[in-house]
């Protein structure tokens, strides 16, 4: 690590790392100041989780709420001619990605003596954080779309969460979320800065599974873009600790129907602009105003990547295809297939070069939109 790290605010603001907040003074969103990264020497190999990474924590966690989160498989895909890799990620606790984010972002908040948290989803990040919660004997209440997938609010009740459904869009929840905070601490996925250093942790386990290298180019579902800023923070890292030569190229896949990062990057726009967005089968992927939209943005342009949005009537069929080669990918994950296909016609992917997809959660926790993907008839074998 290098310097004392902090919290600060866009406005530049620093504030301590211990200090329970999840916004700065200002309203915007926080993020840790830059750490040095780890090398090979730095892993811990004894630990089965990705706590082995513990040390590119930005402070010690001296009691981790951990239900096994992370070592996930790095599997074989070809994709027209193309040989990929997937990081199939509902190997986590409760089936997603999130599960990363969460281990991290809770065990910071039951080391402040939180006892009570808030948190907004259209269903993996609340069952993560009601799982989690629940480990690590937090009082979790769980706000969520009305039209969420019934597994995903059923998991996050079994936990022991209240959960209450807010009728209207998902950012309509994101909204009522923020008035609450003023009673309740808001422990987002989306806002929490500890969330991210907990993503993060996917570059390191990523670089690990390639013997300590980075790929060329990583494919990633985004909604709010967590996973592209762990990504980002993480390489980024490892960069600066000389364990890797250069970033991978973070290539970012959204549904058209709700896709305002990727129109904000094809206009060369620093943040997204306001716009009329409509339902998406890939649910977990609509968010309207993401939270850091600026960060992530900046993200992709650094890393030299590209963003792509996936017509609604090539979400079914991909997510079909992933389930008859053997992945049962929610339709949220299966946005990386056709833009995987985008992404090589435009030649952003070449052949030879090494990448990895993430497949961000499982198509258990989405009966209903698998149901719809099945109605439609796009679960025919490719």
């Amino acid at each position: 690590m290098t310097g004392d790290p902090a919290l600060v605010d866009r406005g530049g603001r620093r504030y301590p790392l211990g200090e329970p907040r999840w916004h700065g003074d200002d309203g915007t969103p926080l993020a840790v100041t830059a750490l040095g990264g780890l090398t090979r020497d730095d892993v811990d190999t004894t630990v089965r989780s990705q706590w082995r990474y513990a040390a590119a924590l930005p402070l010690p966690i001296r009691r981790p709420v951990t239900l096994g989160e992370g070592m996930t498989p790095l599997l074989p895909l070809r994709v027209d001619g193309l040989e990929l890799m997937v990081k199939p990620e509902w190997f986590n606790p409760t089936a997603s990605f999130k599960d990363r984010g969460t281990t991290v972002m809770i065990s910071l908040l039951a080391q402040q003596g939180v006892a009570e948290v808030l948190e907004d989803s259209s269903g993996n990040g609340g069952s993560s954080v009601a799982a989690y919660a629940a480990a690590a004997g937090i009082r979790a209440t769980i706000l969520a779309p009305a039209g969420t997938s019934p597994a995903k609010i059923q998991q996050s009740r079994f936990h022991g969460a209240a959960v209450e459904l807010v009728p209207g869009t998902r950012q309509a929840t994101a909204d009522e979320a923020v008035r609450r905070s003023a009673t309740t601490f808001y422990a987002s996925h989306n806002w929490h800065p500890f969330f991210l250093q907990g993503t993060k942790l996917l570059a390191y386990e990523i670089w690990e599974d390639l013997g300590f290298s980075a790929p060329d180019a990583v494919v990633l579902p985004a909604g709010a873009g967590s996973l592209v800023l762990g990504c980002h923070l993480g390489f980024g890292e490892l960069l600066a600790a000389g364990a890797i030569h250069a970033r991978p190229r973070l290539l970012v896949a959204q549904p058209r129907n709700c896709a305002p990062l990727v129109a904000a990057f094809a206009a060369g726009a620093a943040e997204v602009a306001p716009g009329q967005w409509s339902a998406t089968v890939a649910e977990g992927t609509a968010i309207a105003r993401p939270v850091r939209d600026r960060e992530v943005l900046e993200a992709v342009r650094v890393s030299g990547g590209d963003m792509a949005a996936v017509t609604e009537t090539d979400i079914g069929p991909a997510t079909a295809e992933l389930a008859h080669r053997g992945l049962y990918a929610e339709p949220t994950s299966a946005i990386v297939l056709p833009a995987i296909r985008e992404f090589r016609r435009r030649g952003a992917l070449r052949p030879g070069e090494t990448v990895v997809a993430v497949l961000s959660g499982s198509a258990l926790k989405a009966s209903d939109a698998v149901a719809r993907v099945l109605a439609a008839g796009d679960a025919a074998p490719a």
